[in-house]
């Protein structure tokens, strides 16, 4: 059951139901009296609408054994700056500094550079709250940006260790000439080394079945099938496992008029497909529901499909 595990990635093509599903997700969750953590990283946020309360990149509770944080990407990047510049301030000439907070500020703006502030931040969510909560939710933005902030920690993992080794080299060089080989402490060698260990946990986290599922929302249409399979793919390729997929927005079997009874014919076939394309991951069917989904009421009826082990096929 998914609710065992201790971290659950929540992904898939924007409009799906991304933040629905990990919401009611969460509810669920706390039914089964686990202390949760709901983390959203989606720009476009709405959680807040959902829970009807304002929230930030700390926790908040909205209910009995459920926190939730919205990470502003933003916000995240002023900080990584903010860190970065205080361990290179006793690491740069004075008359330096200046001109590398100058840089660091235009960094800001650089491609990537929002993502990586992002991941940090979900890097010590992930290995910091990890022991405070039974469950993590994470709610990810679209599908593209899901999975290059999935596979981050291999990727940066080893630009770690290639910028780990040249600063080591040059350490070694500079006390031979300068402290005669007696040793140096460097802070800057000391924050990589850390960066490193917290990748190597994260990654591990990320790997390990046990603890962590990814779970992909699709509709039964032509367009989520597709992305969703290209991410599955994608995934799997990187050896994260995909724990289920959830179809959310079925329509009823009964349906009336000739509109409706042509988009239940359509969605009969694209859920072949899925039953096709994604042969042997496990799956759970959300009904649309008659009304939207605005309050946590309506999310406690989304948990009940969520939860219920009939309804995973």
């Amino acid at each position: 059951m998914m609710l065992n595990k201790k971290i659950i990635f929540c992904g898939g093509k924007g409009g799906v139901g991304k933040s629905t599903t990990a919401s009611s997700l969460a509810i669920a969750a706390t039914k089964h009296k686990k202390k949760v953590l709901l983390i959203s990283t989606d720009p476009a946020h709405n959680l807040a609408d959902l829970f009807h309360t304002s929230l930030s990149h700390k926790p908040k509770k909205v209910a009995e054994n459920l926190s939730v944080i919205e990470i502003d990407s933003e916000k995240e990047t002023d900080r990584y700056i903010s860190q970065v510049k205080k361990h290179l301030k006793h690491a740069v000439k004075a008359t330096l500094i200046e001109e590398v907070n100058r840089q660091l500020d235009l960094a800001k703006t650089a491609p990537g550079a929002e993502e990586s502030a992002l991941f940090q931040r979900l890097m010590t969510l992930i290995v910091e709250e990890k022991e405070h909560y039974d469950l993590l939710i994470i709610d990810t933005a679209p599908t593209g940006h899901t999975l290059r902030l999935i596979t981050l920690p291999e990727l940066m993992g080893a630009w770690m260790d290639g910028m780990i080794e040249r600063r080591g080299k040059t350490m070694e060089n500079y006390t031979q000439l300068i402290f005669d080989g007696q040793p140096v402490d460097d802070p800057i060698y000391r924050v990589l080394e850390e960066r490193k260990e917290m990748f190597a946990k994260v990654r591990h986290t990320l790997l390990n079945k046990t603890e962590t599922a990814f779970v992909f929302v699709v509709n039964p249409e032509k367009l989520p099938i597709q992305e969703t399979f290209r991410a599955v793919t994608t995934l799997k390729r990187h050896d994260f496992p995909v724990s289920a997929l959830i179809i959310n927005k079925i329509l009823p079997e009964q349906v009336e008029g000739f509109f409706f009874k042509a988009r239940k014919r359509q969605q009969h076939i694209y859920l072949k497909e899925i039953e096709t394309v994604f042969s042997g991951i496990p799956t759970l069917c959300i009904p649309l529901l008659k009304e939207d989904i605005t309050h946590v009421g309506h999310l406690a009826q989304v948990a009940h499909y969520l939860s219920d082990d009939k309804n995973l096929k």
